[in-house]
C-alpha cells in the first residue's frame, strides 16, 4: 500500500513535465544573409503567436521552444532584411536545427527601387563613371552633362538647367536632407564644391520633370542620392592638379553599426592661370562629411554630418581680352588694383529614424535637420583700362597687333556684403507596402509626408560700381548728373515658417501574359508664413508596358508644381525685399517611350520624352556668371516645350557610354514691358534711347510680347565615351563632348527685352586616358604593403581639348561718346590634369 501511494505522487508530481516534454520541441539555427554574414537582433516570431519569440545572437543564432504535432508559420523580422515566413512542424520532443538565408534589402535597395522608378519619369545614373567623369569641376555633378534635360554651361560650376529652368528650381537630396547652393556666389571659379562627396554615394536618381507628389516644391527637376551603408573595412584616395579626397568606412563585425568619413580638398589655382585675368589666387575650398548608422532589431539610427569651407582670394594683375569679327577684331587691356576675398562657410547636421514595425507592411521616418551658412564677399577692385582695333590686314607686317586705339577709361567695383542664414526642420515620412500575388501580381502602397521648416536670414548689403571714360565719369540716367552705377545697400532680417505635407498611392498590376500598368496618384500642400499663401500641387503619372517581345514601356505624366520664393527670389536687383511674393507656377504633360534592347549581344537603353510646360506667376530675373538677379515681382508668364532623347548601353563591351540631343524653348511675356520706337522726319526709325540731332517727328508704343528666357536654348548634345586602348586592356579613354546653342543676353539694363542677343554657342571636349597601374592580378600585390590595394589607377586628362573660347558673361565698358562695348569673359582654356585614384579594402573588384 505504501509503495502504491509513493508510485501515485511520483507520477502526480512529474506528470506535468512528461505532459510538456510530449507536446513541445526544439528548434535552433543560425540565420544569414547570402554572403553568409549573420543577422545579430533579429526576431524570430511564431505567426498568432506573439508571445513565443526568440531574438538572435551577434553570431546570428537562436534557439526557441515551440508547440509540437502544429504547423506552425514562422516570421522572421529585423529593419535590414527581406520579411520572410517559412512553415515548419516538429514532432512531440524533437530537436531540429534549420540554417537560414535572408535577404539584405539595405544591400539591394537600388535593385528593388530601380523597376519602380523606372515605371516614373525618373532615372537611375550609374555610379560607377563617378570616378572617370572628366572635367575640371571634379563634382559629382558631372555624371549630369549627358543626361536628358540638363544644360550645363559653366564647367566650373556645379549648377545646371533642366529643361528652360534656372539653378534655383533644381532640388537636390542626399538621404532625404534637402542641401542648399551658396547665396553670395556670383562666379563658378568661386563656388568650391557641391554638397554630395561622389566617394560616399551608393545611388543617384534623377528626374528632369514629372516628379511624384513626395518630393518637394521645386519647378524643374529633382536629384536623389543616397550614401551606401558598407559591409566591409575599405577607403580611398585620390590627388591631382586641382585637389584631393580620401575617404574610409566600414562596419562592425554584425553589421548592426556602420560608419562612413570623407574629406575633399580643391585649389583651383592651377586651373585658374589658364584665365584671361592674370594675378596671384589664393582659392581654398575643403569639407568633411560622416554618415553613421546603427541598426536595432525595428529601428535604425543614421547621422549625416558635414562641415565645408570654400574661400576665394585674388589679387588681379592685369587682363587681355581679344575678341569681336574677321573684319573688326578688338583688344581689351585692363590694368587691376585691389583684391577680392570671398567665404562662403555651412555646417549641416541631421538625424534620422526609420523604424519598421512588426507589421511588416509598414516603414516609418522621422528626420530632424539644421543648415547654417555664414557668407561674405568683400572686394575693391581698381582697373584702367584701354580699348584698341587690331589690323585684319592679312597682307601687313603688324597683322594682328594693336593698330589704334578706341578710347581709354577706368572702372570700380566696391563690396561689402555679408549674409548668415539658418534653416531648421523637423519632418515624418511614412510608407505602407500591401503585395499579393497570385496568377496576377498586385502592389500598391501609400506614402504620406509632413514637414516644419523655419528659416532665419541675416543679410547686410554694400555694393556699386564707377564707370568712367579718358579721365570724364560718365553720367547714368539724368544727363546733368553724375551717379554710381548698380547701387544696392540694405540690411535685411527675415525669420519665417513654412509647414508642407504630401499623400501619393501607387498601384501596380501585372500578369504573365497580359500586360503590365501602374500609376501613381498624390496630393502636396504647402503654407508659407511670410505671404500667408496655402498651395495645393495634384500630381499624377501612368505606365503601360504592352505584352510584346520587346521590352517597352510607355509613360505619361502630369501635374501643378509651385515654387514658393526663398531668399534670393525675394531680393530684387537693388537690394529690397517683396514679401508679398507669392509662388512660381509651372504645369507639366509629358509623354515617355522608354525601350530596352541588344545590339552586339549587349544591353541598351533609349528613351524619349515630350513635355510642355505652362508657366504663370514668374518671377523674372537676369543671370550674370552663376549669379541670378531676380526682379521680386510676380510679373511674367510664359510657356515651355521640348523633346530630350538618350540612348546609352555597352557599345564597346564591358564599359558603358550614352548620348543625349535636345530640342528646346522657353518663353515669358513680361506684364507692362513695353518701349516706343521714334522716327525722324523722313521716316526713318531711330533706336530708343539713341542721341541723335534727328528731329523726332513721329513715336509709336511696341509692346515685346513673348521674349525667350535666360535659359532658353534650342538645341543641345551630350556625349560620354569609353573604350580601350587597342592592344593595352588595362588603358581605358572617356571622352565627354557637348554642343550648346547660344543662350539670350542683353545690354546691363533690367530691360528683359532688349536680351535677344545671343552668346556664342558652347562647344566643349575633355578626354582622359586612365592606366590600371595595380589590379588584383599585378604581380605588386604579392607584396606586403601593396597587397591591400583593390586597384590604383594613373588618369591624364585634357580639358577643353580643342581650347574653344567660351564664353560665360560680359563685361560692359563705355567710351566717352557712351557708345557701349560687350567684353565676352572667357571659361577655362585647354589644360592637362594628372590624378590619381587608389583604392583599399572591401571586396576585391573583378
Amino acid at each position: 500500500m505504501a509503495s502504491r501511494c509513493i508510485r501515485l505522487l511520483f507520477i502526480l508530481f512529474f506528470s506535468p513535465v512528461f505532459t510538456f516534454a510530449q507536446g513541445t520541441a526544439t528548434l535552433s539555427g543560425k540565420i544569414t544573409f547570402f554572403d553568409k554574414e549573420p543577422i545579430p537582433e533579429l526576431t524570430v516570431i511564431v505567426k498568432g503567436m506573439p508571445k513565443i519569440r526568440a531574438v538572435t545572437n551577434s553570431r546570428g543564432e537562436f534557439t526557441i521552444q515551440l508547440p509540437a504535432d502544429t504547423t506552425l508559420t514562422l516570421q522572421f523580422r529585423h529593419i535590414s532584411v527581406k520579411q520572410t515566413e517559412k512553415t515548419i512542424r516538429l514532432i512531440a520532443g524533437e530537436v531540429r536545427m534549420l540554417n537560414i538565408e535572408l535577404e539584405d534589402i539595405m544591400l539591394n535597395t537600388v535593385d528593388i527601387e530601380d523597376k519602380d522608378k523606372r515605371r516614373k519619369f525618373i532615372i537611375q545614373i550609374p555610379i560607377e563613371v563617378l570616378p572617370v567623369q572628366v572635367g575640371p569641376s571634379q563634382d559629382i555633378n558631372n555624371v549630369l552633362r549627358a543626361e536628358i534635360g540638363v544644360v550645363m554651361t559653366n564647367e566650373l560650376s556645379s549648377g545646371y538647367s533642366v529643361r528652360g529652368g534656372n539653378y534655383d528650381e533644381n532640388l537636390v537630396y542626399v538621404n532625404d536632407i534637402e542641401v542648399y547652393r551658396p547665396f553670395l556666389v556670383r562666379s563658378g571659379q568661386q563656388e568650391g564644391l557641391s554638397f554630395a562627396n561622389p566617394d560616399l554615394v551608393s545611388s543617384i536618381f534623377f528626374s528632369a520633370g514629372g516628379f511624384e507628389a513626395k518630393y518637394g516644391d521645386k519647378m524643374s527637376s529633382v536629384m536623389d542620392i543616397t550614401y551606401k551603408k558598407p559591409t566591409n573595412p575599405a577607403g580611398s584616395f585620390s590627388a591631382s592638379l586641382l585637389g584631393g579626397s580620401f575617404h574610409v568606412e566600414g562596419a562592425s563585425e554584425s553589421r548592426l553599426f556602420t560608419w562612413l568619413i570623407g574629406a575633399r580638398q580643391k585649389s583651383s589655382q592651377y586651373l585658374l592661370t589658364a584665365l584671361d585675368t592674370k594675378g596671384e589666387f589664393k582659392p581654398s575650398f575643403y569639407d568633411v562629411q560622416t554618415f553613421i548608422t546603427q541598426t536595432w532589431s525595428e529601428w535604425q539610427l543614421n547621422v549625416l554630418g558635414n562641415i565645408s569651407s570654400n574661400r576665394y582670394h585674388i589679387i588681379p594683375v592685369t587682363r587681355q581680352s581679344d575678341f569681336g569679327t574677321v573684319n573688326e577684331a578688338l583688344r581689351l587691356t585692363v590694368y587691376w588694383d585691389g583684391q577680392e576675398i570671398d567665404a562662403y562657410r555651412s555646417y549641416m547636421g541631421a538625424v534620422s529614424m526609420i523604424n519598421r514595425p512588426e507589421k511588416k507592411d509598414l516603414a516609418l521616418r522621422y528626420i530632424f535637420s539644421a543648415f547654417h551658412t555664414s557668407e561674405y564677399e568683400t572686394f575693391d577692385l581698381l582697373g584702367q583700362y584701354r580699348l584698341d582695333a587690331l589690323e585684319t590686314d592679312l597682307g601687313k607686317d603688324n597683322f594682328g597687333d594693336v593698330a589704334y586705339n578706341l578710347g581709354i577709361g577706368g572702372l570700380l567695383h566696391h563690396a561689402r556684403n555679408f549674409l548668415n542664414a539658418s534653416v531648421f526642420s523637423a519632418e515624418h515620412k511614412g510608407t505602407k507596402f500591401f503585395d499579393r500575388t497570385n496568377e496576377i501580381k498586385r502592389e500598391k502602397n501609400y506614402e504620406w509626408g509632413i514637414r516644419y521648416q523655419y528659416e532665419l536670414i541675416e543679410d547686410r548689403l554694400n555694393e556699386w560700381k564707377m564707370f568712367d571714360s579718358s579721365g570724364y565719369s560718365l553720367p547714368q540716367g539724368d544727363p546733368g548728373m553724375i551717379e554710381l552705377q548698380d547701387v544696392v545697400k540694405s540690411q535685411i532680417d527675415l525669420g519665417s515658417s513654412r509647414l508642407s505635407g504630401y499623400g501619393q498611392y501607387s498601384y501596380t498590376k501585372e500578369t504573365k501574359d497580359t500586360a503590365e500598368i501602374s500609376f501613381t496618384a498624390g496630393l502636396r500642400a504647402s503654407w508659407w508664413e511670410l505671404n500667408g499663401q496655402f498651395l495645393l500641387s495634384p500630381r499624377a503619372s501612368f505606365a503601360y508596358k504592352p505584352n510584346s517581345k520587346r521590352d517597352i514601356l510607355l509613360k505619361a505624366a502630369t501635374g501643378l508644381y509651385h515654387q514658393p520664393p526663398f531668399y534670393r527670389e525675394l531680393r530684387d536687383v537693388y537690394g529690397n525685399v517683396n514679401k508679398d511674393l507669392k509662388a512660381q507656377n509651372s504645369f507639366h504633360f509629358l509623354l515617355g517611350y522608354d525601350l530596352n534592347f541588344k545590339a552586339w549581344r549587349r544591353p541598351f537603353k533609349f528613351i524619349a520624352e515630350v513635355y510642355y510646360k505652362y508657366l504663370d506667376n514668374l518671377v523674372p530675373y537676369e543671370v550674370d556668371n552663376v549669379r541670378i538677379r531676380y526682379y521680386a515681382q510676380n510679373l511674367a508668364h510664359g510657356h515651355a516645350a521640348g523633346i530630350d532623347m538618350k540612348v546609352n548601353g555597352e557599345f564597346v563591351k564591358g564599359v558603358e557610354s550614352w548620348f543625349t540631343m535636345s530640342v528646346m524653348t522657353i518663353r515669358e511675356d513680361v506684364k507692362g514691358d513695353s518701349y516706343y520706337d521714334y522716327y525722324n522726319t523722313d521716316g526713318v526709325k531711330i533706336r530708343p534711347g539713341y542721341t541723335t540731332n534727328d528731329t523726332i517727328a513721329d513715336s509709336a508704343l511696341v509692346f515685346p510680347g513673348f521674349v525667350p528666357r535666360p535659359t532658353d536654348q534650342l538645341v543641345t548634345f551630350g556625349l560620354f565615351f569609353q573604350d580601350y586602348l587597342p592592344r593595352l586592356p588595362r588603358c581605358k579613354m572617356h571622352l565627354n563632348l557637348q554642343f550648346g546653342s547660344g543662350l539670350p543676353f542683353g545690354p546691363p539694363s533690367f530691360d528683359r527685352y532688349k536680351d535677344t542677343l545671343r552668346y556664342p554657342p558652347y562647344r566643349r571636349a575633355d578626354i582622359g586616358f586612365s592606366y590600371e597601374l595595380i589590379s588584383d592580378s599585378s604581380k605588386f600585390f604579392k607584396r606586403k604593403f601593396l597587397r591591400h590595394f583593390n586597384s590604383i589607377w594613373i588618369t591624364a586628362e585634357v580639358y577643353n581639348l580643342f581650347a574653344t573660347n567660351n564664353t560665360i558673361s560680359y563685361l560692359w565698358i563705355r567710351d566717352v561718346t557712351n557708345r557701349q562695348y560687350a567684353i565676352p569673359n572667357y571659361l577655362s582654356r585647354r589644360l592637362i590634369n594628372i590624378r590619381m585614384i587608389a583604392r583599399i579594402g572591401g571586396k576585391k573588384e573583378k
